[in-house]
């Protein structure tokens, strides 16, 4: 098994090596340049108050400045690349280390209170495991995680993605490169927006009337010139009335035509230089080859003539490209408050002529912008999956069954989120024989962490990840939970009635095509014992009745004899603790049978209570 520590601390120690020769470097070039600074007033004073020497010398120290001055920049860049994989290899051995929590993405703007399972198996939020998977630096990546962690996928789906995921965790270069790239960009994209107006008709006429406003701002050059070398000002003024008539014409329009761009320059650069990465490596699946070659000819190649006249066609335009001249485009539509280019607006006609090359940017890629970002999303969720395959090598990848009876069987299954060395792993299986576990215990004796163990290995399992088990064989399953709920003073709803709320979600999941996994903890347990009793059997039985399977967790012992009205589908399981010597102490392995005590009692005397 591959020590994924080792190499990451292998990697550490070279770039804090770098960064080291860095620091020097540009300690001794900022010396360097104050010398030749304090040299150069010395040689001005000696030009200008002695006179003695020529004002030409004063280039000496001029472009020796500007020399250091390239070079010190070149060191500073290298140095951030440094100190960026530096805290690249941190994050990573933080993660193996189980010290990752607070560091990176949450995925706050995931979050639906009302999903069926997020907030039960904490998907999303500090500490939670989007910010222990997610090294996405676009939005679409992080989306796309989300979305793979929130819905699930299909056998074929999750198989496939297997495969990539696998090929992925072994190109460290390509991890390393996405962390690093563009990480002095302070990046701002909003997709959906941005495809709205990429999908949109265009709204300024054809390219004759481009051709049109670019002589018109040539006329007012030549005419601006003209009357600068004391010619007649009415050729300037013709040009400038032609240029107010069309600008009046095509204002609204130009403005239309550009104000859609819900993005900075830095955020396509970020982009375009992400989709370069993926266009220069090779893979050696066909489905990453097919991806990298698709970004590698987002066009058939632009048509024009050579110098004989004859049809000529340029090479293919990678997206990459494509999209760095969408970025090139932001920056002018974004420099059109600068003083500079509202005074270029009357002769130089500079708002029409941004939005004619964003138009014409749009009619030549604006229909292939959705699928560069549907890729961009897909290969860094992938890599954020191959990173975590990485770093956790003996989590292994789960074998889905073809569908048929629901079937979740799970060999040492660990919480991903507990470290290793606080983990204790349980077996759990749920087939035709066993549909529900009902799990009884004491409070704290690790009930609710064993659903949140079974539900999250389900949900890595369905989004094409490894799982913490040492073998996971599971059909394509729908996870339904209800493990934390409480009243809400603010809708007027008691912790029973949101409970059922969500149960009744957790129901609307049976019947769509895919077996029901449910995860009940504390089953109605905001009702009386015999209420409870009554509606678990009926609620248990629907749910068998419809083919899901399950576990429930109970510390009301009387709730474990509902076996009988179900049938032999239900099996109890159960948890223990031991009182010694004041403490309460577990062990949290599941066993068979119903618990034979609680700890209720004694937890209350322990803290003082004189019960």
């Amino acid at each position: 098994m591959k020590n994924p520590r080792a190499e990451y601390e292998r990697r550490l120690a070279e770039y804090e090596a770098a960064y080291a020769v860095c620091e020097r470097r540009h300690l001794r070039l900022g010396s360097v340049k104050l010398g030749v600074v304090a040299a150069g007033l010395v040689l001005l004073w000696f030009v200008a108050a002695q006179r003695t020497i020529e004002w030409e010398w004063l280039s000496i120290p001029v472009g020796t400045y500007a020399a250091l001055a390239v070079a010190h920049e070149l060191t500073l860049r290298k140095r951030r690349v440094a100190q960026t994989a530096i805290d690249l290899y941190r994050r990573g051995i933080a993660r193996i280390n189980d010290n990752w929590a607070g560091s990176g993405a949450t995925g706050e703007e995931f979050r639906e209170a009302e999903h069926v399972y997020a907030e039960d198996l904490d998907l999303f939020g500090n500490g939670c495991l989007f910010q222990l998977l997610s090294t996405a630096r676009l939005p679409m990546g992080e989306k796309r995680l989300a979305d793979w962690l929130k819905h699930g996928s299909s056998r074929e789906e999750v198989q496939g993605r297997q495969g990539l995921v696998a090929e992925l965790r072994e190109k460290l270069d390509l991890h390393r490169d996405l962390a690093i790239t563009g990480q002095e960009l302070r990046a701002r994209i909003a997709p959906h927006t941005l495809l709205e107006w990429a999908e949109r008709p265009t709204v300024l006429p054809g390219i004759a009337w481009r051709v049109i406003a670019i002589a018109l701002s040539l006329c007012a050059a030549t005419g601006m010139a003209y009357y600068v070398e004391g010619g007649s000002k009415w050729p300037l003024l013709g040009v400038l009335a032609v240029e107010g008539a069309l600008l009046g014409w095509l204002r609204k329009k130009s403005k239309e035509a550009i104000t859609k761009i819900d993005c900075n320059a830095e955020g396509l650069q970020l982009f375009a230089r992400i989709l370069e990465r993926f266009e220069r490596e090779e893979f050696n699946s066909e489905r990453l080859n097919k991806i990298a070659r698709e970004l590698r000819q987002a066009d058939d190649g632009a048509h024009g003539v050579d110098r004989s006249g004859s049809p000529q066609k340029a090479g293919p335009t990678k997206a990459s490209d494509a999209v760095q001249g969408l970025a090139r485009v932001v920056y002018w539509v974004d420099a059109r408050e600068n003083v500079m280019a509202k005074l270029a607006e009357l002769p130089f006609l500079y708002t029409l002529h941004v939005a004619f090359a964003a138009e014409a940017w749009k009619r030549r890629f604006g229909a292939k912008l959705r699928r560069w970002l549907d890729i961009a999303g897909e290969m860094e969720a992938l890599v954020s999956l191959g990173t975590y395959a990485y770093e956790h090598p003996a989590d292994c990848f789960p074998e889905i069954m073809a569908q048929g009876c629901a079937l979740f069987e799970g060999e040492a299954l660990g919480h991903p989120m507990i470290a290793e060395t606080q983990c204790v792993r349980n077996s759990v299986r749920l087939d035709e024989a066993t549909r529900v576990l009902l799990v009884s215990g004491s409070n704290m004796s690790g009930k609710s962490t064993l659903l949140r163990t079974v539900g999250i290995n389900a949900v890595l399992a369905m989004a094409g990840a490894p799982v913490r088990a040492a073998r996971l064989r599971m059909t394509p399953l729908a996870v339904g939970t209800r493990i934390r709920s409480g009243d809400s003073l603010q809708e007027g709803r008691s912790n029973f009635y949101t409970e059922i709320l969500h149960i009744r979600r957790v129901f609307d999941l049976v019947g769509q095509g895919t077996p029901l996994l449910f995860l009940f903890d504390e089953l109605l347990d905001g009702t009386n014992s015999h209420d409870r009793r009554i509606g678990a059997e009926k609620l248990l039985s629907s749910l068998l009745h419809a083919g899901a399977i399950g576990m429930v967790t109970t510390h009301d012992l009387a709730l474990t004899e509902i076996g009988g009205a179900i049938g032999d589908g239900l099996k109890n399981v159960h948890f223990e603790d031991q009182v010694a010597e004041g403490k309460m102490r577990f062990d949290y392995r599941l066993r068979d049978g119903v618990v034979a005590k609680s700890n209720a009692i004694a937890l209350m005397r322990m803290i003082g209570l004189d019960v």
